[in-house]
């Protein structure tokens, strides 16, 4: 039986095509500045979203991380929402490496920093504070795209404060995607921004952080310092490449998958449908059902992810079609059918 993995879009396999593209890359030393193919796809990328440059990295978090660090020096912060993956999902990585104090801000339900909260927590120019140096803004958040008047909104603040602005842009195209714009178009209005590429666009490793040359110089050499430094890595930039020509628009496919989802949990009683944005679906169940939910899904083959709170991500991705949301629909109709 084949699983339908539900826990997140990075559990994606490459596909043959990518695989073939992997095996065909061009490779050289990327420490030297010297793969062929990494260096393809960080001009493509930063072309692509109107930067200078760009630095291909293992992981979203790095990348993030080396932004933070490149913006910001010893004892400046950094805002951030409260419930932003760079505040609270990421080890505390600006604090820890970087003494970057973060000043976490409660976003609204919609995933946006409200303008007046910001302004208050911008500290004065005083030795007894941080200096407020990085606004930092996520989008998707928990799958829901800012809307485009807010990103020009919060550009504008950021430039009349003082304040430099990073994306952590992981799911940009799935942004781009669900608001009929460029990618291009969300990016302009940042001094950096965070792709990842091991999400919905389903390559097996990699981000990719754009910026201006002399951030990126900077990000290059906390990227060896964090040991991100890597050798022949054209392999994996080609599965990059190969995902950014053949997997955007279908990204629409794990949008009107996630909402077929969504529209067949509503009606099961039991189930509280909480929402559903861009390729997440979001559901309460009886805590005390969790752990069963779990094992009834994991023997009709679903995996998703438990744990200590009702609520579930249902995530869609390449590796999920549609025959496998018809089965998740089923599985859960037939668990909460017994009482």
């Amino acid at each position: 039986m084949n699983v339908v993995d539900l826990r997140s879009d990075t559990v994606t396999r490459p596909t043959p095509a990518m695989r073939a593209a992997m095996l065909d890359a061009e490779v050289g030393d990327d420490v030297y500045g010297e793969d062929p193919t990494v260096n393809a796809l960080q001009r493509r990328l930063a072309d692509e979203l109107g930067f200078e440059d760009a630095l291909f990295v293992p992981s979203g978090t790095q990348s993030n991380l080396l932004a933070l660090m490149s913006h910001c020096e010893r004892g400046d912060e950094y805002l951030v929402g409260m419930d932003a993956h760079t505040y609270k999902f990421e080890g505390g990585g600006a604090a820890v490496l970087g003494s970057i104090q973060p000043q976490p801000i409660v976003q609204d339900a919609d995933g946006t920093l409200p303008l007046d909260r910001l302004a208050a927590a911008i500290k004065p120019v005083d030795p007894h504070f941080a200096r407020s140096r990085l606004l930092a803004l996520e989008n998707t958040w928990h799958g829901r795209v800012l809307p485009q008047d807010y990103l020009r909104n919060a550009h504008d603040f950021a430039r009349q404060r003082g304040l430099a602005l990073h994306l952590d842009g992981a799911r940009i195209y799935n942004a781009a995607v669900a608001d009929g714009v460029s990618a291009r178009a969300i990016a302009q209005h940042f001094d950096s921004v965070s792709v990842c590429l091991s999400k919905g666009l389903g390559a097996p490793v990699g981000s990719v952080l754009v910026g201006s040359a002399p951030l990126i110089e900077r990000a290059r050499r906390w990227r060896k310092v964090t040991g991100g430094g890597w050798r022949q890595a054209g392999m994996l930039a080609a599965a990059c490449l190969h995902a950014l020509d053949h997997h955007v628009a279908r990204l629409a496919d794990d949008h009107r998958r996630a909402a077929w989802l969504a529209d067949r949990l509503h009606d099961i009683p039991g189930v509280n449908l909480l929402g559903q944005h861009t390729n997440m679906v979001f559901v309460d169940v009886p805590v005390e059902r969790l752990q069963a939910l779990d094992a009834h899904l994991r023997d009709a083959g679903i995996r998703i992810s438990i744990g200590y709170l009702p609520t579930l991500r249902l995530v869609t991705h390449l590796d999920i079609d549609d025959s496998g949301i018809e089965r998740v629909a089923e599985a859960f109709r037939a668990f909460f059918a017994r009482g």
